[in-house]
């Protein structure tokens, strides 16, 4: 073992390289008394919100539920305070529902309960105005406590995260984080049967149908929607960095600035899928995060790059005599939880239509140096910003459960003292590796069984959002699809 838990090492501080989130462009920033990512406990937030957005009538405010939606209620301006003197009363079983909003009452939360409401309390750092709406709104996001006791709630995506982070602070060691989340334009009228169709080209008007990868052309042709969405992001504080066209008709990556919290870098995630979605609409267009809208175009994924810092630096480094080590160790964890957590990656039926040979989607176990085939990918840096890119998630999972499942599956490897084998060099993705849980209903199960994911996001969680997860892909399996006539009738 390298790391020894409870090693006496003083946590860098949870929001030192955090970009401020009340920061619109031209506006002086503002620091709050808060660390950044927790609960706000008085005005000062709004106070100081208001006189920089005095004309400001509405307000959203937003939990990120287990599906990775926003949901929450628009209150109007003279409510406002008592939001962030008390929180927002919004049923706390919204957590619960599956993507479509229904409940399956699992475990006795829902009907059985009396569906009660618990309170929405703003999360420091995440008030900003909503630049895509008419008028003048602004959004905090916010994590629920409960409405008799005023304790985080168990089943509190947000929370989840927050007990795996916790480990790591109890070590003096600083998970950075950042995310990459990719995602396709789409025409908002969609074909005869429903599908989505690609956008067409504001240069010409002609309709996309294959795309460009790293297309300068392509960035410029979207530049309208594209900046804007890079402009809404900066007045809310989520700090993008690059953007690019992917290999998909209209499909497109952005890429998040690496923070020392784990919380802030899925907030950042979260906040930037609603920013992508809002903005486009009001551009005419359509966004979409799901992982494979188009059966014959690439899928889009959710990379997680992960370091680790103590007080001499990064723990991956290879000048440090224990570096390589310990990069090995993590990513031998990643490994062993690959299967245990796919359930969390892939959270849909859809998802696994990813998952196919030669589509630069990991299929198996495999890690390796500056090598897109492989799931565990070290991509090429100078030693202190060494790291693994986990490249598992779709676009569509929740972002605190996948990040909670990295960081489990990272403390696992540290905590084991394992080691990940020997890197692949050359193409990992030709053939699946049979022993993962690659259909929704074997992940399922493997999610049921899990062992290690177990003690870090807890036995009860992963049964609830299993028993959700199931009951949603039951309520799709209900109807009679078409195919079905096609095939059987």
């Amino acid at each position: 073992m390298t790391v020894v838990s409870g090693a006496a090492m003083p946590r860098v501080p949870s929001n030192e390289h955090s970009i401020l989130r009340d920061g619109a462009p031209g506006g002086s920033p503002y620091v709050s008394q808060h660390a950044t990512g927790d609960i706000v406990t008085d005005h000062d937030e709004l106070d100081h919100f208001l006189a920089r957005h005095p004309d400001t009538t509405h307000l959203d405010v937003l939990v990120i539920d287990l599906c990775g939606n926003a949901i929450g209620k628009r209150v109007p301006r003279d409510a406002m305070a008592s939001v962030f003197r008390a929180g927002a009363p919004v049923c706390g079983a919204m957590q619960l529902v599956d993507v479509m909003g229904n409940t399956a009452d699992p475990m006795g939360h829902g009907f059985s309960d009396g569906d009660p409401d618990h309170f929405a309390r703003p999360v420091s750092g995440t008030l900003a105005p909503i630049p895509w709406l008419p008028g003048a709104h602004g959004q905090v996001l916010c994590e629920f406590v409960g409405a008799t006791d005023g304790a985080p709630l168990w089943y509190e995506p947000r929370r989840v995260l927050r007990k795996v982070a916790e480990r790591y602070a109890a070590w003096g060691i600083t998970p950075r984080l950042a995310v990459e989340l990719e995602f396709y334009l789409l025409d908002p009228a969609r074909g005869e049967d429903g599908a989505p169709r690609p956008p067409r080209s504001p240069h010409g008007g002609a309709r996309e149908h294959a795309g460009k990868v790293l297309s300068l052309d392509k960035l410029d042709e979207y530049q309208a929607v594209l900046s804007a969405i890079e402009s809404a992001c900066a007045a809310q504080g989520v700090p993008t960095t690059s953007m690019i066209s992917e290999y998909g008709a209209g499909q497109f990556e952005i890429n998040l600035a690496h923070v020392d919290d784990p919380l802030v870098s899925a907030d950042h995630a979260a906040l930037l899928r609603r920013a992508v979605v809002g903005v486009s609409r009001a551009h005419g267009l359509d966004a979409t995060f799901m992982s494979k809208p188009f059966i014959d175009q690439s899928g889009s994924g959710l990379h997680v790059h992960l370091s680790l810092v103590d007080r001499d630096g990064n723990l991956f480094d290879p000048q440090r005599a224990d570096g390589d080590a310990r990069l090995s160790q993590a990513v031998a964890g990643l490994q062993a939880t690959m299967g245990e957590a796919m359930a969390l990656f892939a959270p849909n039926l859809n998802v696994y239509r990813r998952f196919k040979p030669d589509e630069f989607v990991p299929v198996t176990r495999d890690w390796g140096d500056n090598n897109r085939s492989v799931a565990f990918r070290i991509p090429a840096s100078d030693g202190a910003n060494r790291r693994i890119e986990h490249r598992v998630a779709g676009a569509e999972a929740n972002p605190y459960l996948v990040v909670a499942a990295v960081l489990a599956g990272v403390h696992h490897g540290l905590t084991a003292g394992a080691e990940a084998g020997e890197k692949f060099v050359g193409n990992a993705g030709s053939a699946l590796d049979a022993s993962l849980p690659l259909t929704l209903w074997s992940a399922l199960d493997a999610l049921r069984g899990a062992n290690i994911l177990a003690d870090y996001l807890g036995r009860e969680y992963l049964d609830i959002y299993a028993a959700v997860k199931q009951a949603e892909f039951d309520a799709f399996m209900a109807d009679i699809h078409p195919r079905e006539y096609a095939w059987y009738l």
